[in-house]
């Protein structure tokens, strides 16, 4: 007796087909996030690159003076300076929380685990601190006057009298000071990330470099590093982008000085276009900020090589 035909049933994957082959489904789920983009994003961005070729403030000594404003960057020394900050700034803080988030992973995975939800949610709680309250906190750790803070406390009592500062009233030692609190404040951010990267691979891949008898070096050297890499390039490039606007907590810990031994690039740029009411040589400077961003996400996003291991 002939059995009837079999009924063929619809995967999730064919039925996933079916709605991305769908044009109105694509709309739906594209056009509303595309709209709030180009409001939020793209708009300004074309704002900016309109105001640029302008000098002064709309309605107020508005006159074309067309690539006149892109020609100022070079001629201008305190843009430098901004730009000198904010390099030194950027290249310190990604290496020390990209680094230090990395060594924070591996601690929990191989060395912390009795204690690791404990520490993780300690060294996460900065991440969601006010940028204000974590400058507040670190102005009070970096006191001179009229008491010592913190940091020169614990130098004055263990004899080192002599490396007592005012630490972010110095030109010297004010950037170093910045660049220490935002390294502290992210590290948990970046250490829960990777650490989820760590827990993706898998126990049996380190017990067989375990037994082939491979140290603690080769298997980072050898094994968690090269799969780690896509992970320590994304963590990479969030930190680029976050520092690279430098802004909020360094207007909260020395607000820009001593000097301008901590003015960045986007403080400069509101200082020109608020305070001084250069509207189009600021536009220039954000979209400079702008092209920082764009071409220094793409060349980290070049070390992540798709290479099989």
């Amino acid at each position: 007796m002939p059995t009837a035909p079999a009924v063929k049933k619809k995967t999730g994957r064919s039925g996933m087909k079916k709605v991305l082959g769908n044009k109105k489904a694509i709309a739906l789920f594209v056009v509303p996030a595309f709209i709030v983009y180009t409001i939020v994003v793209i708009a300004p961005i074309a704002v900016s690159f309109y105001y640029s070729f302008f000098s002064g403030t709309p309605g107020l000594k508005w006159e074309f003076v067309g690539m006149k404003n892109f020609l100022r960057p070079f001629q201008d020394s305190r843009f430098r300076d901004a730009l000198f900050v904010n390099l030194r700034y950027i290249g310190f803080v990604m290496v020390g929380q990209v680094g230090l988030g990395l060594c924070m992973a591996l601690l929990f995975r191989f060395w912390l685990k009795r204690f690791k939800n404990l520490i993780r949610t300690l060294l996460f709680f900065p991440v969601v601190m006010p940028t204000v309250a974590v400058g507040q906190l670190f102005a009070k750790i970096y006191e001179i006057q009229p008491n010592y803070g913190l940091l020169n406390s614990l130098l004055a009592n263990i004899g080192l009298q002599q490396y007592v500062h005012a630490w972010i009233g110095e030109m010297d030692t004010a950037l170093p000071s910045l660049i220490v609190m935002d390294i502290w404040s992210a590290i948990g951010f970046h250490a829960v990330i990777l650490y989820g990267a760590i827990l993706d691979i898998s126990d049996d891949v380190i017990e067989a470099a375990a037994i082939d008898g491979a140290g603690s070096f080769q298997l980072f050297r050898y094994i968690l590093a090269p799969l780690l890499r896509p992970m320590i390039v994304t963590c990479a490039i969030f930190s680029f982008s976050g520092t690279v606007k430098m802004f909020e907590s360094a207007k909260a810990l020395t607000g820009g000085g001593p000097g301008n031994a901590t003015k960045s690039l986007s403080m400069y740029m509101y200082e020109v276009a608020f305070n001084y009411n250069k509207v189009g040589y600021g536009s220039v400077i954000a979209l400079f900020i702008f092209l920082m961003c764009i071409v220094g996400s793409f060349i980290i996003g070049l070390f992540d090589t798709k290479e099989d291991i």
